[in-house]
């Protein structure tokens, strides 16, 4: 006879394996059966000039109220490219084997190359994780526990002057431990990529109007807020510029972190000196003469064209046959009157 223990934990295993395979199952490579699911899977394949990234943020089995503020507020900043779940995540642990086939899933169905995972307990406090992907698996970790959180309701300012949804930023990092420090190194590289938004090539300088700042206080501490820009008069062309606190405010203190493997970082970073260009439509080249192009010219259809009715020419006309036509009629008048 068994107990119940032995056959509740035989239940919770066989729990365990059965979501293990249906993750495994509905992440094997997908071949389309339309031309749409053609397109679609191509946006999301790997591109040599990627576009830009969107976030998943997504909660742990416990979670405190500081940090449901926290990821509140990280996804109000991120309004514009991000994807929130509000649902409790049992089977996501980033930094377990096997704990991170169902965020990786994730990930592939949300389309979303960089998350933050909020988790609480006794251990680790206030705990977010913050990754990227590549290839929709796993491509590096930071674990970051989160201090002195001060949300955006808390500060006092002008709301007609606050930052517009989805305007470029400033990021400030500050103190040598971004450069010094491989923790703090490789938590700039991962913040620069969930703060910066949307890669452009042109950039209107009347459009910046905040800046995150990042202050390398300590080897293992980040003091972050968010300030809004405020141009002042300074008597000369270019203007003086203040920054006013905005909201959110808080101290990162980094726990663990798990940069890619090297092979890895390769493969990911590799990348082309000439961008890809589009195909042309209707052009051919030839050695001797070189591009070759083929026009479609529509008919004209020049006889159906409408004429200018106070053309000068044209009135002459009407005037030389409106006398015609008269000189025409007199002499049959004349024949009839005679007859």
């Amino acid at each position: 006879m068994m107990d119940n223990g032995t056959t509740a934990s035989r239940k919770t295993k066989d729990r365990g394996c059965f979501c293990v395979c249906v993750l495994v199952a509905m992440l094997e490579i997908k071949t389309a059966k339309t031309r749409k699911g053609k397109r679609e899977l191509e946006k999301r394949a790997p591109k040599l000039v990627e576009s830009s990234k969107k976030t998943l943020i997504l909660h742990g089995t416990k979670t405190s109220a500081v940090l449901n503020a926290v990821l509140a507020q990280i996804y109000q900043l991120k309004k514009d490219n991000a994807v929130k779940f509000s649902r409790k995540n049992e089977n996501v642990k980033p930094f377990e084997a096997g704990g991170e086939t169902s965020l990786e899933f994730f990930s592939l169905k949300t389309d979303c190359s960089i998350f933050v995972y909020g988790s609480h307990s006794k251990k680790r406090p206030d705990n977010l994780v913050i990754g990227r992907t590549y290839d929709h698996h796993i491509y590096d970790l930071v674990e970051i526990g989160v201090e002195n959180f001060k949300p955006m309701e808390s500060f006092c300012y002008d709301k007609k002057l606050a930052p517009k949804e989805g305007s470029k930023p400033f990021i400030v990092f500050i103190g040598e431990g971004f450069e010094a420090v491989q923790e703090l190194k490789h938590l700039k590289e991962v913040l620069l990529d969930l703060l910066r938004g949307e890669v452009v090539e042109n950039l209107n300088l009347a459009g910046v109007d905040r800046a995150y700042v990042c202050a390398a206080v300590s080897p293992n501490r980040v003091f972050f807020t968010h300030c809004a820009l405020r141009l002042k008069k300074s008597g000369t062309v270019v203007p003086r510029m203040k920054l006013e606190e905005v909201g959110p405010s808080m101290d990162f203190v980094v726990r663990r972190h798990r940069p890619p493997n090297e092979s890895l970082r390769k493969e990911a970073m590799k990348t082309t000196r000439e961008k890809p260009k589009k195909k042309e439509k209707n052009v051919k080249k030839d050695e001797l003469q070189g591009k070759i192009g083929s026009i479609y010219i529509p008919d004209q259809k020049l006889g159906e064209m409408a004429l200018p009715n106070k053309a000068k020419g044209v009135k002459r006309e009407r005037r030389e046959a409106k006398r015609k036509n008269l000189t025409d009629e007199n002499p049959s008048k004349r024949k009839k009157e005679d007859s």
